[in-house]
């Protein structure tokens, strides 16, 4: 088990006011407490022997013809990126800093975190289920809950609540998605999923960790930080080199293809009006779209995995007419879809 507290003020990529970030300009972080239990985790690796009703296979089309395996989502203290890499990912947020920096913090971050990242055991032996779930006011009405708190490991993304949206968005929260501007608070068994655009996020996550702390064994194994050659082979691979960069949800949603045996999704895609709302709090501005993530070609993509069958795809409460219906299995039906690991 983790425990994060965050007491963090948002900057430039908040876009919305929540309750729990109260506001001068400027990210203070008080502090980061952590404690943990090893029993019930294995070090991540890569899905292998599947043991699902339903594994990927050389049937699912548009995922062969993308994913790559030989990239690593997490960044572990082996991971060498190369400096085309680093130019790419450097450029997000115009940095100065230089290619022999960003290894020196690396290897600065790596004596504090887990040198390889790490997930919980599946329930099933060989079926490793995830739960993605995005922000969209699609959720809304779901009752979605019960099924997302089911599978094994439970990814939500930046803010997304779960207090007094139980019934359509479940309670539970094993991975929550971040970066720092994006900071909330975590309880006692999430693991923070960091997500870095620059640098600055990189030393931040290095002041977060209370002085004197760094041997604790425990504490290390609750955060993951993603690759950047991840974020750019996302960009170019998945997306065509659409947009400025991928958004956080689709990124999250591709790094579940890569460490899960089994990809269940929630929460995607724009509301009726064509606005990006979220289920806890409608945009005020109709005209917000997606800023310089390319959400077409992200949901286009989501869409072709699931008409494929690749990923279960939950649309919510807000069919659009053109797309596909969904059959909603209840958590019943899914536990008999397992294999016995007999």
């Amino acid at each position: 088990m983790c425990f994060f507290l965050f007491f963090l003020f948002p900057l430039l990529r908040m876009r919305v006011q929540f309750k729990m970030l109260i506001a001068p300009l400027a990210v203070t972080t008080i502090g980061m407490f952590l404690t943990a239990s090893y029993s019930g985790w294995i070090e991540l690796k890569m899905p292998s022997s599947c043991r699902c009703e339903k594994c990927f296979s050389e049937e699912d089309v548009f995922l062969n013809q993308h994913l790559n395996r030989s990239i690593e989502p997490f960044l572990s203290a082996t991971t060498k990126l190369t400096e085309d890499e680093y130019d790419w990912w450097r450029h997000l947020q115009s940095s100065t800093h230089n290619f022999s920096y960003f290894e020196a913090t690396l290897d600065k971050l790596f004596k504090i975190i887990s040198p390889t990242p790490v997930l919980e055991k599946p329930k099933t032996e060989g079926c490793r289920t995830c739960a993605v779930v995005g922000n969209s006011v699609n959720l809304k009405g779901s009752r979605y809950g019960p099924l997302i708190d089911f599978q094994d490991i439970v990814i939500r993304i930046n803010y997304g609540p779960t207090k007094g949206f139980e019934e359509d968005v479940g309670s539970r929260t094993t991975h929550r998605v971040m970066y720092p501007e994006s900071g909330s608070i975590l309880d006692n068994s999430t693991h923070l999923v960091m997500f870095i655009f620059k640098i600055e996020d990189l030393e931040w996550l290095l002041r977060s960790f209370p002085t004197g702390t760094s041997g604790n064994p425990n504490k290390r194994l609750c955060v993951m930080v993603l690759n950047p050659a991840f974020m750019k082979y996302v960009h170019q691979k998945w997306l065509g080199k659409k947009g400025r960069y991928p958004s956080t949800g689709f990124m999250t949603l591709i790094s579940a293809l890569h460490i899960c045996d089994e990809v269940h999704v929630f929460g995607f895609g724009a509301d009726s009006n064509g606005s990006w709302s979220h289920y806890w709090q409608p945009m005020k501005s109709k005209e917000f779209k997606t800023g310089p993530h390319p959400g077409k070609q992200e949901y286009a993509a989501i869409d072709k995995l699931a008409n494929e069958n690749t990923i279960y795809f939950y649309k919510g409460n807000l069919i659009f007419p053109e797309m596909r219906s969904l059959v909603f299995f209840s958590p019943k039906k899914l536990e008999g879809k397992k294999r016995s690991s007999e």
